[in-house]
């Protein structure tokens, strides 16, 4: 995890951040004409050139050469190489990633920025770049417009941003039938570094894919409480709550962490990436936890015996019914051609994760959102929770205006209070699933408000006007939401946790 500080000083890490090493199938990168064009300046200036004299000296008209240093063309290869020769550097050194001095700093960002969607949308004529414009005016541009973007930054992580990136994002899922075979494969990479064979993860396991990829684990008391994990990239460690008492499988918190590193993660610009790489490193997580290929093979083991249950994906793994239940999502329609859809709910009828891909018909708001919703009274993720048996997993088919589905729940309690984990699959997949034999049937009309969100006509004209319920309010739902790359972190917090360790 990185934490990159807003500040007036130009940080190295903005001109050579780490990347992780292209494939064989990824393009070249882009040639960065902007540093190039102010590192051909500064050279060409240090050697007491003019353009006259360095376009005589590469064959190229000086007005070439000036769009080229301002960065409005790209060179070709033969150029560059005649530029490298004439200058007295290598090609390497032209190229390089670090600027020249701290003036070629400056003025490369702050070109980035005029060539950039904010500057844009700011309406501002543009300044022209020399070697006239004085160096406290470069400072004052390129801290004023870090500043502005910072603060646009804090604006855009509103809590309607949020819910609208959380729809792009779940629409992508919905595409994609939540399968992702970028991240299965980087799983199964990491699992052949330890030599995985099969059954579940164990902990001896997991720490050994840790130290494989040169980290050191480290659990603590103190860890930081906006966090369940942090990651010291300088020093190679990873810290983790040493607390009993956690609502999250160990195993999970630990795998995502690593996953951030794996998968190249860099510090999210905006709510959307934060989302995006939250659910890329679940998913990763989950790659690791259950298998792929082992996984494939035993849910086809049953379909082929009508026998499918969440509950023995659990069991057979040593997860949790959640975990399961998601990586049957990433499966089920890719591997076994069954479209499905999740959910969890709080008892109180408020969905707090969905996914669909198979038509069913979730509330949802103005901007796409599910989460927030209230679940329909009738449908097996609320009808669970009045189910006495609470061991055995309800079944139960729902006729809805969509089309009937059959859903599977069961309830779990966590510190937030007690939820329910539901997967369901259109009437046509049932066959496949332990449970079809249930008798249990609902009817919901939603969207319909009559169908739950109305009281029945009877109660109504005996209690309209009668009632006046204090309602029991959630200090969140006043609350902005918290700003920063990663929100809810407290950057001070976890800084001052890591000076504390790091001579440990």
């Amino acid at each position: 995890m990185h934490f990159f500080a807003y500040s007036q000083e130009m940080s190295p890490a903005s001109w050579n951040r780490e990347v992780a090493p292209p494939s064989s199938s990824a393009a070249a990168p882009e040639l960065d004409v902007i540093s190039l064009g102010r590192r051909v300046r500064h050279l060409r200036k240090q050697a007491g050139l003019t353009l006259d004299d360095l376009g005589t000296a590469v064959g190229t008209a000086p007005s070439q050469l000036s769009l080229i240093e301002n960065g409005k063309r790209e060179p070709k290869l033969s150029l560059l190489q005649g530029l490298a020769a004439a200058l007295n550097v290598s090609i390497d050194q032209l190229l390089g990633a670090e600027p020249p001095n701290r003036r070629a700093a400056l003025e490369i960002e702050l070109e980035r920025y005029q060539r950039g969607p904010l500057y844009e949308s700011l309406n501002l004529p543009k300044i022209r770049i020399s070697s006239r414009l004085p160096l406290d005016v470069l400072e004052a541009q390129v801290g004023l417009l870090h500043e502005l973007e910072r603060k646009l930054n804090e604006q855009v992580a509103t809590p309607e941003e949020a819910r609208r990136a959380n729809g792009e994002l779940r629409a992508m899922m919905r595409e994609r039938g939540n399968y992702f075979p970028e991240y299965e494969a980087e799983a199964q990479k990491v699992l052949a570094l330890v030599g995985y064979t099969a059954g579940p993860l164990s902990q001896h396991v997991i720490a050994d894919i840790a130290e494989k990829l040169g980290f050191t684990l480290h659990h603590v008391g103190d860890l930081p409480h906006s966090t369940r994990s942090v990651t010291d990239l300088k020093n190679r460690r990873i810290y983790l709550t040493q607390s009993p008492r956690q609502d999250h499988d160990p195993r999970s918190v630990l795998l995502q962490a690593l996953g951030h590193y794996v998968l190249g993660h860099e510090t999210p610009r905006n709510y959307a990436d934060f989302l995006g790489q939250r659910v890329a490193t679940n998913y990763f997580a989950a790659a690791l936890l259950l298998p792929e290929q082992a996984t494939v093979d035993f849910l086809q083991k049953a379909k082929a015996a009508k026998e499918i249950a969440v509950e023995d994906i659990r069991d057979a793994f040593a997860v949790s019914y959640e975990t399961a239940a998601h990586r049957f999502t990433n499966l089920a329609t890719t591997h076994l051609g069954i479209t499905t859809h999740f959910q969890k709910t709080h008892k109180s009828g408020i969905i707090y994760k969905a996914y669909e891909n198979d038509g069913v018909t979730f509330p949802m708001d103005h901007t796409g959102a599910i989460e927030g919703q209230p679940s329909c009274k009738a449908w097996t993720s609320r009808a669970v929770f009045d189910v006495p048996d609470k061991f055995s997993a309800y079944s139960q088919y729902t006729d809805t205006p969509s089309g009937t589905y059959w859903c599977t729940a069961r309830t779990e309690r966590s510190a937030s209070g007690e939820f329910s984990l539901s997967i369901g699959v259109p009437y046509q997949h049932v066959k496949w699933f332990r449970g079809r034999e249930t008798t249990a049937r609902e009817t919901s009309t939603c969207p319909d408000p009559n169908c739950c969100k109305r009281p029945p006509a009877a109660l109504a004209s005996e209690w309209a006007g009668n009632a006046w319920p204090a309602a029991r309010a959630n200090t969140h739902l006043l609350a902005a939401m918290p700003p920063g790359a990663f929100p809810g972190v407290d950057e001070t917090e976890v800084y001052s946790f890591l000076a504390a360790h790091s001579g440990n």
